[in-house]
């Protein structure tokens, strides 16, 4: 359940960030009153939204039949690999302006009616992108505890609490930035693990041809299925036995991060576009 606290913590630390920056810039205004009574509308607003996001999902989980169900499920689990993709490569991008940003924002909608609606907007994404990304991890482990996966986000959330007050305080070698990068990095990893549980139940639905099956065998060394191997097939996505599409789907995702990563051309032109 490591990885659910792990991305529980960054949305929430993402989340808190966002109310943080706001909170700064309210209190620095002639009449912070009503425009701090605007955020905390907002902020409860878009906890909401995250709430019937996650309600309606496992809603529509409930009316499909069993072939559906798994079509629906596969679909889920690469959307939740895709999405932590994303957030990472957004974040490594606009990250080190967030606060600019914010605030130039909540300079424009000089009201509690337009700071509500930024933190709406912000918290009701890092909620719904939690949503998305706990029901794909409580797909891929589909025999395991709803309790604790729940247990896990939760240590996640009080673990972002605790971060940002540490943080507030000013505590040596701890920053955002730092945090931040170290996250991508874990993150990067929940990603590989969830696409490779979604691929190796699309091959073995027969849905993809293996292609190399297996490409090596390492169980000798470090078994899968147990102990450190356990860990490391949960947590990254490791397999002792993995199949050709699964190195080649996974090769993609590093090979696609660490190429934006290092240009930051591809970033400009990926704004541009969207």
């Amino acid at each position: 359940m490591l990885n659910a606290l792990v991305i529980v913590w960054r949305e929430s630390l993402e989340g808190m960030l966002v109310i943080g920056v706001l909170l700064s810039w309210i209190v620095r205004q002639s009449d912070p009153r009503l425009l701090k009574r605007g955020l905390w509308l907002g902020t409860f607003a878009g906890l909401l939204l995250a709430v019937a996001m996650g309600v309606a999902t496992f809603a529509v989980q409930s009316t499909l039949d069993d072939e559906t169900l798994e079509r629906f499920q596969l679909f889920m689990l690469l959307v939740a690999a895709g999405l932590i993709l994303h957030t990472v490569l957004w974040m490594h991008r606009h990250g080190r302006h967030m606060k600019r940003e914010l605030e130039g924002q909540a300079s424009k909608r000089a009201g509690a009616l337009g700071i509500g609606l930024i933190a709406m907007l912000a918290l009701a994404r890092e909620g719904t992108e939690t949503v998305v990304f706990l029901y794909g991890l409580g797909m891929e482990n589909a025999g395991g505890s709803r309790v604790a996966l729940l247990s896990a986000a939760l240590m996640g959330l009080l673990l972002a609490g605790a971060t940002s007050w540490l943080v507030a305080r000013g505590a040596r070698f701890l920053n955002y930035r730092t945090l931040f990068r170290v996250s991508e990095i874990l993150l990067l990893l929940v990603a590989n693990a969830l696409l490779a549980n979604d691929v190796e139940r699309m091959v073995a639905l027969e849905w993809l041809p293996p292609l190399l099956d297996p490409a090596w065998d390492t169980s000798a060394i470090l078994a899968d299925g147990q102990s450190i191997g356990r860990f490391l097939a949960d947590f990254a996505g490791y397999r002792a036995r993995p199949s050709g599409i699964l190195l080649a789907a996974s090769l993609a995702v590093w090979g696609y991060a660490l190429w934006r990563f290092r240009n930051p051309q591809a970033f400009k032109a990926a704004d541009a576009q969207s």
